[in-house]
């Protein structure tokens, strides 16, 4: 095999199979699709909306774009996932401006039914705790945080998303890193002193 050929085969867009036989309809290539794309499409929302719900209608609308868009999809134009990360991203953003008039207090906890109770309480709390401090990020900081850690994109990747250099999404990263150590600090001491 010629090293060119060696080279397109290991570059292939693997999602392009999955939406080719989407856009011609096929249920079984449907069903893959959602299995493979839903948890993280659900993961990135719920993480940049603080919603569940949101998040869900986030996908919903996604998975209507990929619908409409399987069929005139071209390989090698453009990789699909990017394509969908970037998607969810603008549907995320379009949200975000929508209701950045009503300011949200407390974000819902999410319920582990399978925790003790002890260990669930703790659980809550902390995850309340980063949730809080994750959404007052400003937004770039959020989203380049969410889509290196949460959705363990690389920096090319990530910056690439964001249509950025991986060096301001690394000074994104870092600023957002301290905001966060020192907010979560500073709940930590608070508790500390209101437990005395």
């Amino acid at each position: 095999m010629a090293r060119t050929e060696w080279r397109a085969l290991s570059e292939r867009d693997p999602d392009a199979e999955l939406v080719a036989g989407v856009g011609r309809q096929e249920p079984a290539a449907v069903r893959s699709l959602v299995a493979r794309k839903l948890p993280r499409l659900l993961a990135l929302a719920t993480r940049l909306l603080g919603d569940r719900m949101e998040a869900e209608d986030v996908a919903q609308e996604a998975f209507m774009r990929i619908w409409n868009q399987a069929p005139r999809w071209r390989e090698g134009e453009a990789r699909f996932d990017t394509w969908l990360h970037r998607v969810a991203l603008n549907l995320c953003y379009d949200r975000l401006r929508a209701h950045r008039e009503e300011p949200v207090d407390e974000l819902p906890d999410a319920v582990d039914p399978a925790a003790a109770p002890d260990a669930q309480l703790e659980a809550q709390s902390r995850d309340a705790r980063v949730r809080t401090a994750l959404a007052a990020l400003p937004a770039r900081q959020r989203e380049a945080l969410v889509l290196n850690y949460y959705q363990e994109l690389s920096n090319i990747e990530a910056a690439a998303l964001m249509g950025i250099t991986v060096e301001a999404l690394e000074s994104l990263l870092s600023r957002a890193r301290r905001t966060l150590r020192t907010q979560l600090a500073g709940d930590d001491l608070a508790g500390t002193r209101t437990r005395r």
